[in-house]
């Protein structure tokens, strides 16, 4: 276990317990049952909390108080809800974390509602933060709406391209996609964030917006490995749920250009199937194409760069080490 994992475990149940505290009941009691509650419990159901706590390891290793950046680290976690939430219905997913996606229990549109509460939460948990100035909370927010801004680009893409049966794409095609959707908000913001509340110098802030990057795009990356060979009990019922549901990933897209089973690999990824046996065939043809190899150097090469330059970046300390065993974490995952 790295030490960035240590870390989570230990700190995110605090992360936890803060986000409750911005889920009020509002001025009726059915908007308890119909939209504090539902939100409520959909963000207890907790990934790791990376996110709000790179931010917090961030702004420590400029030497910042990380104190002082806990409710702008809430709020790229709120950000991070409300697009699993709308993600969910976009995609028509059926489970998110073991559990019914919200849209599944409480319905679309009060699943959409939820979804936007939890982005009033994002601008709403910097602008109601009483220890940052004025001229720190629009850069923070600025920074914000660009992230969001950069995700809902990527999710076009992801969406549009499946919508039209596009797999006429390149590499660089789902690079651009996977850095707007995925890696500006789990990596380059919640960090870029994290360095200007805490002082840092704007070398230091685009540093590490810079390691967010590369680390968050290696995230993405490793998610799609492990949709196809991970683990089948640890990936629960998403186990190649990427094949079943055609996705542009930098796996599918690499065998597509080079494999010579091309055709057949495409006629998998644009039928839905299901079949344990031949979803075993597709995995089976991107590997013979040295498409997962290939992802799981990219990742590798993404993370070795992207520590060193880093390392030039920042001076000695602990949250300094806990970042650089991030990147190793991101890449390093078996579930």
């Amino acid at each position: 276990m790295t030490g960035f994992e240590l870390y989570l475990k230990r700190n995110a149940k605090r992360i936890d317990q803060y986000l409750a505290s911005f889920f009020g009941h509002g001025t009726h009691p059915d908007m308890a049952r119909y939209l504090y509650g539902p939100l409520a419990e959909f963000s207890a159901n907790a990934g790791k909390r990376h996110r709000p706590l790179i931010c917090l390891l961030a702004c420590e290793a400029v030497g910042g108080d990380p104190d002082r950046a806990r409710a702008s680290a809430a709020a790229v976690e709120h950000f991070h809800t409300a697009a699993l939430i709308h993600d969910d219905i976009e995609d028509s997913s059926l489970t998110r974390r073991g559990e019914p996606c919200l849209h599944v229990r409480e319905g679309d549109g009060l699943a959409i509602n939820a979804g936007d509460l939890a982005l009033s939460l994002v601008t709403g948990a910097v602008v109601g933060d009483p220890s940052l100035d004025d001229a720190t909370k629009l850069r923070v927010l600025g920074e914000l709406v660009d992230m969001t801004t950069r995700t809902i680009e990527g999710q076009a893409l992801d969406i549009g391209w499946a919508r039209d049966g596009r797999f006429d794409l390149t590499v660089d095609d789902y690079l651009l996609m996977a850095n707007h959707k995925t890696a500006y908000y789990s990596g380059a913001v919640p960090l870029a964030v994290g360095a200007i509340i805490g002082g840092g110098s704007e070398v230091q802030v685009e540093a590490l917006r810079a390691f967010g990057m590369a680390a968050g795009l290696a995230f993405q990356i490793q998610d799609d490995v492990l949709n196809l060979v991970g683990k089948k009990e640890s990936v629960g019922k998403d186990f190649r749920s990427d094949v079943t549901e055609g996705k542009r990933t930098l796996v599918a897209i690499h065998a597509l250009q080079h494999s010579p089973d091309r055709d057949r690999l495409l006629a998998i990824l644009s039928s839905h199937e299901t079949d344990a046996e031949i979803l075993e065939e597709a995995v089976d043809i991107m590997r013979r194409a040295g498409s997962i190899e290939y992802a799981n150097d990219y990742a590798r090469d993404l993370v070795v760069a992207a520590k060193r330059d880093l390392d030039e970046a920042l001076p000695p300390s602990k949250a300094k080490d806990l970042l650089l065993s991030m990147a190793d974490f991101f890449i390093k995952r078996s579930s």
